[in-house]
């Protein structure tokens, strides 16, 4: 008998949302009555490996779940800035923002240790075709060209085009080279 929780967390950067996370939410989702989206490192945006701001990312994440008629009484989307390499008071810190929660889903080695160490049940979320579906790639095959839109939820795809997010990308990485 799987046990259900009344309330989780599931801890991304989501640079870009990709069908992987979505995967990863429809699993928590699964096994919580509400699920707690945390969008990590909310103060990172604009270089290449942290394009988009904690807004963009927050309404990535909204657009897609909504095109998968996952009810918005099901989830919460709630930003979280890095504690600049404090590790030991992060979970402090997600914890005073967050309401009350039971478990944490995570493959994250370091985020699992932490959260772990603060008391907190863990679980893991079976991975869902991680070489295809990973944040990296979908900013690889940005920046070279390539099919991207398959490994994003279509309303993300959609949304990263009407704020100019796959040429915000593009120019990034140009200026990362000339600097």
């Amino acid at each position: 008998m799987l046990m259900k929780y009344r309330r989780g967390v599931y801890v991304g950067k989501f640079q870009p949302f990709h069908k992987g996370h979505l995967k990863c939410i429809q699993y928590a989702l699964s096994k919580v009555d509400e699920l707690i989206i945390l969008v990590g490192s909310a103060q990172l945006s604009h270089t290449f490996n942290n394009p988009f701001t904690a807004g963009e990312r927050i309404e990535m994440i909204r657009r897609a779940l909504k095109d998968e008629n996952i009810k918005s009484d099901r989830y919460l989307i709630i930003p979280v800035e890095d504690t600049f390499g404090v590790h030991s008071i992060w979970v402090s810190k997600v914890t005073s923002i967050l309401p009350k929660f039971e478990v944490v889903f995570t493959n994250e080695p370091l985020t699992r240790r932490l959260f772990l160490e603060a008391g907190f049940k863990v679980e893991s979320i079976p991975l869902y075709r991680r070489k295809l579906y990973s944040a990296t790639e979908v900013r690889r095959r940005i920046i070279e060209g390539e099919d991207w839109a398959s490994l994003v939820p279509s309303a993300v795809h959609s949304y990263i085009i009407s704020i100019g997010g796959d040429e915000r990308l593009r120019d990034l990485l140009r200026s990362d080279k000339e600097n």
